[in-house]
């Protein structure tokens, strides 16, 4: 039988769609061959790294969120900064990694921080950069720092230098801890008709409280100002040992800040040199000058003789050669918890138990640190992960954790079996609770004259579709759920810290913690940064200092990917990756559409059951 042939719609359309792809892959070649052209012309006329003059600054230019890893893919990350787009991210290991490296460069005379632009999600890594500060000027080198306005976490940041300078016409403004946030049952209830279920353990287990309440509850209200008290109290008594004042004079300074401010007749600069908060007050160009006459001049650049952070690590990249000494693996799972593969910035059920695996794997790696910023998520992909960390001490491999500014409900997860957990005094953690929400809306419904109708074969089949009332039974299944999820919870806690359910319940049922108050309680072993973890973690196997290394566990970048990277890292190759980047959707056809694939793949739950149980942490401040 003859095949029929496509009418002329369906010819239109097809030859139409035929063009486009061939268009898109001769343009798509036209770049490959362009790129390449310019990659010959990139290795044979770049002249390297500018070399480091003595008597340089190490100029920490920090106009960037703190990150524990980029939340961005290298390509788009390196693209996004050509083309000065999305929010610039710092490391915080390449921030220490490059004051570590200054403080024994004798070409590097002092450090100098700009506090414009710097941001950080919470105060332990900051706490982190503090220290390695303070070790810097302890080596007998300064640090300088100046900023125009600066909020509670940049002037942390400046007080820790030798002198703090402000711009005569700026700011420092100090405040005090806050959370507020936003309440939705009368708009989701009552105005719109949504019935939002919510099933829980835990009174402190604050979480899903927005959805079911009008104001927070006491429980929330008692718990969140006894860890952020803790964490304002060691803020004032940091800042006070800094620049040598009293935490009285900073507490009054705060309180009566209104009146002092009218006393000053609004002049906030002056006030902040007044109350000994800052050393001076100087334009930008008053404090390069200053630069100037203390260091050296840079003729070419016409300003103080200087490096920034990225140039900085990349000289010092560049002297290092493969380490094949023994080395301490270090994990990061930044974000929230979640299935499957997914990105830096979120933790994958699968991507990070991918990355233990590898380190559990490698016969070079000796020691693995887990280090963890992250408010929970899905029960599930934290269990996952919590089983690589057993898997790899059960290997012979010791395995701690480093919290960072948040590790709590599924951050605690993760961390509970670790040979040793390290928290910094200002970590949140614990919140060790877990909820379900579950949200139905036959009301609506109403209000617009829809119905719902059909027959199952059983009263459970259907009864899981939101246009219909939640049945009292289906609400029995996710309390039971919720139920068994905090005993495993609050039983995998007590097991790994050598206690009882009974026991872990008390400082359990969702409440928050600080790490020092969590210290207190049991919930973490020590407290320290994260080069303390790294120390414990090479004496747990055997390591002598100065005989191992320290490498971080992430995805291998593919060669096209690794080479777009390495030309950002120069102002040559920013220049071509300016021009280049409106085509990088066409370049990187493929990796783009897979990188959104599993952007999206949270959507399809992939035969998984339709409510879940979660443990997460609403405890951002």
């Amino acid at each position: 039988m003859a095949q029929a042939k496509p009418g002329p719609i369906r010819r239109v359309l097809v030859g139409t769609w035929n063009l486009i792809d061939f268009t898109r892959r001769l343009v798509f070649n036209l770049i490959f061959l362009l790129l390449l052209a310019l990659l010959l012309v990139f290795m044979f006329t770049r002249s390297g790294v500018k070399p480091l003059a003595d008597r340089s600054a190490l100029v920490l230019d920090l106009s960037a969120a703190l990150v524990e890893q980029y939340g961005a893919h290298p390509v788009d990350r390196v693209l996004n900064q050509a083309m000065g787009r999305g929010r610039p991210e710092v490391q915080l290991r390449d921030v220490l990694a490059a004051i570590e490296a200054a403080k024994d460069d004798k070409r590097i005379e002092r450090i100098v921080i700009n506090t414009e632009g710097f941001s950080s999600a919470g105060y332990a890594a900051i706490r982190d950069v503090a220290a390695a500060l303070r070790e810097f000027r302890a080596s007998g080198k300064q640090v300088v720092a100046w900023g125009s306005e600066m909020d509670q976490k940049q002037y942390y940041l400046a007080a820790q230098a030798d002198e703090v300078y402000l711009d005569p016409m700026g700011m420092v403004f100090l405040e005090g801890l806050a959370r507020y946030r936003l309440y939705y049952r009368e708009g989701l209830q009552d105005k719109l008709g949504v019935d939002v279920h919510l099933f829980k353990v835990g009174e402190y287990k604050s979480a899903a409280e927005p959805y079911v309440l009008d104001a927070a509850s006491p429980e929330a209200r008692e718990a969140d100002l006894f860890w952020m008290s803790d964490i304002w109290q060691r803020f004032l008594a940091d800042i006070a040992q800094a620049r040598k004042l009293e935490v009285a004079q900073l507490q009054g300074l705060v309180e009566d800040l209104p009146a002092r401010v009218q006393a000053a007749e609004g002049d906030l600069a002056a006030l902040a040199l007044q109350a000994g908060l800052v050393d001076g007050l100087k334009t930008a160009a008053e404090f390069e000058q200053m630069m100037i006459e203390r260091g050296a001049l840079d003729e070419e650049e016409h300003s103080f003789r200087q490096v920034a952070l990225r140039p900085y690590l990349a000289q010092q990249t560049a002297k290092k050669l493969v380490d094949s000494r023994p080395q301490v693996a270090v994990v990061v799972a930044q974000g929230e918890i979640t299935y499957g593969q997914q990105a830096p910035g979120t933790v994958g059920g699968d991507s990070t138990s991918d990355l233990l695996r590898q380190a559990r794997e490698d016969e070079n790696v000796k020691a693995v640190v887990l280090r963890v910023d992250s408010p929970g998520g899905a029960v599930y992909p934290s269990e996952q992960i919590r089983r690589e960390v057993e898997l790899t001490k059960a290997a012979g491999k010791p395995v701690v954790v480093s919290m960072g500014n948040v590790a709590a409900s599924g951050g605690y997860w993760i961390s509970m079996n670790a040979d040793r957990i390290y928290a910094d005094e200002n970590t949140i953690t614990g919140s060790i609770g877990i909820f379900g929400l579950w949200m139905s809306v036959p009301r609506v419904m109403d209000k617009l004259g829809i119905n719902t109708d059909g027959v199952g074969t059983t009263p459970l089949a259907g009864a899981f579709d939101p246009t219909r009332p939640l049945d009292p039974g289906v609400g029995r299944i996710i309390q039971a759920v919720i139920d068994k999820g905090y005993r495993d919870f609050t039983g995998k806690v007590a097991a790994a810290r050598g206690s009882t359910p009974e026991q872990i319940d008390v400082h359990a049922r969702g409440r928050v913690w600080t790490g020092a108050q969590a210290r207190e309680r049991g919930l973490v072993d020590e407290l320290g940064g994260l080069e303390a973890a790294l120390a414990e973690a090479a004496r747990r196997a055997n390591l002598e200092e100065g005989k191992y290394g320290v490498s971080y566990v992430e995805r291998p970048l593919s060669p096209l990917e690794q080479f777009i990277v390495n030309m950002g890292g120069s102002a040559h190759g920013q220049a071509m990756l300016r021009w280049l980047a409106p085509a990088a959707p066409l370049m990187l056809d493929g990796q783009t559409l897979k990188r959104v694939e599993r952007g999206l793949a949270w959507l399809d739950r992939d035969g998984r059951t339709p409510f879940q149980a979660v443990a997460h942490c609403f405890c951002d401040y």
